[in-house]
């Protein structure tokens, strides 16, 4: 019995929404009575089983926005090494910075319809639309990506350094917090914690620019070690009066809001120059208290060293990353073989986030096939993935607001199924990635499932017209790129191949062959549809083309339904 045959059978698993919660499913004993399951004991040594297409398919849905037919054959034919390599050898070229989209709406006397605002000095009077514009880019670079791992741990910072664009008074700043997630997207943890610490919209969020020796402010010194470093835990036990000394190290920190951009100041006045005195959790560390323009810069380097000495430090993200990329269950076992490994890796390299990723898309764990389409996409994976699947023509570059209109589009779909980019609920991030028990289930319920099909559905069927432009899918775009799309088996198993992360059942491909041959129709009618349609010389070619488009379009709706596409 395969995998997904076992997880039906157990239908006491159920989670009332139609998915089977493969992590509650349990074994039974000789009397019937459920007992504890256990997933698996692999760990992070080396995969060496076969690397075909669908352990291929396995690591580029992991890693990417949905997997273009482009992105597979790309990496098709390498090792796994070497894949694991490109999708972690990311740019160090930034993307673009938005762009003033709105120039047809409001004068921005500042910024000339077109150009970036990002530099430009304040305008209260067309805030609202930059800061529309930032939301609209930041959704428009997940769609952009290339076909490497970064936008996907852009969104992975984003949650755990999480911050509300809503509560930052400038547009601007939240474009720099993107530059820094975008910078060290794969590089060093601490130097990512760091330039957190000190971001201008940080310090605004979590009231880092209030904070001064006379009126101390904890707010970021408390999360900086319950949500950013060390978790809340049982071993994180750094004290309450660990997060007043830190409160004090991190004092004169504020914002320069006459640069364009925001820009980081230290104002040396407002620094707590005392000694600052930690428990014996940070092995009663003494911070020696500094004066002048560097005083704020050594003690924060003082104080991550001290931070980054924990070894729960390390486990906190390693499990995050786990969670993120694996699964949301950690049991023993996976605490044993796995997250203890990692972090291993993670310390002796420094903190290097590329490390401790390639040790895990490379291990026997990740290609478990207990770990493989037990995850429920985000909203971001299922609704930017489909857009990237079929490969959806966006209006050009240069027509700037009708491009952020549909950049909107997509981002006001996220917000309805629970994932608002850029504002995400608290600085906690999403509950799909921490809130027990329910974790990425809380991403499906009676009114978010609905709105995922909807999604799909309507830019299948209907698209998002703006003007004269109507982004609509063209199926053709995708089913050209198989093997055999003239013949209806083949055509159906490769599109359940490349958008499924698992098999289906000979009903639900029976149904889904009935869109091409209704009534049971012989084979070789869709043949010759399909024949016709292709074949601009043929003389039934406009008629053929219509309705192969509509079976087409029906059919891609048909498995965009089924809750596997749910599923990663």
């Amino acid at each position: 019995m395969d995998r997904k045959a076992f997880f039906q059978r157990m239908k006491t698993a159920t989670t009332g929404t139609g998915f089977v919660d493969e992590g509650a499913v349990g074994l039974l004993d000789g009397a019937g009575k459920k007992s504890l399951s256990r997933r698996t004991n692999t760990g992070t040594k080396a995969y060496t089983g076969t690397f075909g297409k669908d352990e291929l398919m396995h690591l580029l849905r992991r890693t990417l926005f949905g997997v273009k037919l482009s992105d597979y054959n790309l990496y098709k034919g390498k090792t796994l090494e070497q894949v694991v390599d490109a999708l972690l050898n990311v740019s160090s070229t930034l993307p673009n910075p938005p762009l003033n989209n709105y120039g047809n709406l409001v004068n921005d006397p500042n910024v000339p319809y077109g150009s970036t605002w990002v530099n430009a000095a304040s305008d209260p009077a067309v805030e609202p639309y930059r800061m529309g514009s930032v939301k609209s880019w930041f959704w428009g670079q997940m769609l952009k990506q290339a076909p490497d791992i970064q936008a996907k741990m852009v969104l992975f910072w984003h949650n755990h350094f999480a911050l509300q664009f809503l509560e930052i008074p400038d547009a601007r700043a939240c474009y720099v917090y993107t530059k820094v997630l975008y910078t060290h997207a794969l590089g060093n943890f601490k130097d990512l914690t760091r330039a957190v610490t000190i971001d201008p919209a940080m310090l605004f969020y979590l009231n880092g620019r209030l904070n001064t020796k006379r009126a101390p402010d904890e707010n970021y010194a408390r999360e900086l070690q319950e949500l950013f470093t060390l978790g809340k835990g049982p071993n994180s036990k750094y004290s309450e009066d660990d997060v007043k000394a830190m409160a004090k190290v991190l004092t004169g920190w504020s914002i320069n809001p006459l640069t364009n951009p925001f820009s980081t100041a230290f104002v040396s006045v407002n620094h707590d120059s005392t000694d600052k005195q930690f428990s014996a959790f940070y092995g009663n560390t003494v911070i020696k208290g500094q004066t002048g323009i560097n005083a704020g810069n050594t003690e924060l380097d003082d104080l991550l060293t001290m931070i980054f000495k924990v070894d729960e430090v390390a486990l906190f993200i390693c499990r995050k990353l786990y969670e993120y990329f694996v699964y949301y269950d950690i049991d023993d076992s996976v605490e044993t073989n796995v997250i203890v490994p990692l972090a291993k890796v993670f310390r002796d390299s420094g903190y290097s986030t590329k490390a401790v990723l390639k040790t895990l898309l490379m291990s026997e764990h990740f290609f478990d096939s207990w770990n493989r389409a037990c995850v429920i996409k985000d909203p971001l994976s299922q609704q930017v993935g489909f857009c990237r699947e079929m490969e959806l023509k966006f209006p050009n570059a240069t027509d700037y607001f009708l491009l952020y209109q549909m950049y909107n589009m997509g981002l006001s779909f996220g917000q309805l199924t629970q994932l608002n980019l850029g504002d995400p609920p608290n600085v906690a991030g999403w509950p799909a990635w921490y809130q027990k028990p329910l974790f990425h289930r809380s991403w499906i319920n009676s009114d978010t499932l609905p709105k995922r099909s909807q999604f799909t559905d309507y830019l299948l069927l209907i698209g998002h017209k703006v003007g004269t432009y109507t982004l609509l899918v063209d199926p053709w775009v995708f089913v050209k790129q198989l093997s055999n799309p003239g013949k209806a088996d083949d055509l159906i198993a490769e599109c359940v191949s490349h958008l499924l992360p698992m098999s289906i059942n000979a009903t639900q491909t029976a149904s889904l062959k009935e869109v091409l041959l209704p009534g049971g129709i012989p084979d070789y009618n869709w043949s010759d549809e399909y024949r016709a349609a292709t074949d601009p010389s043929d003389p039934n070619n406009a008629t053929a083309l219509s309705t192969a488009t509509a079976k087409l379009r029906y059919l891609l709706k048909s498995i965009m339904n089924l809750s596997e596409y749910q599923l990663s």
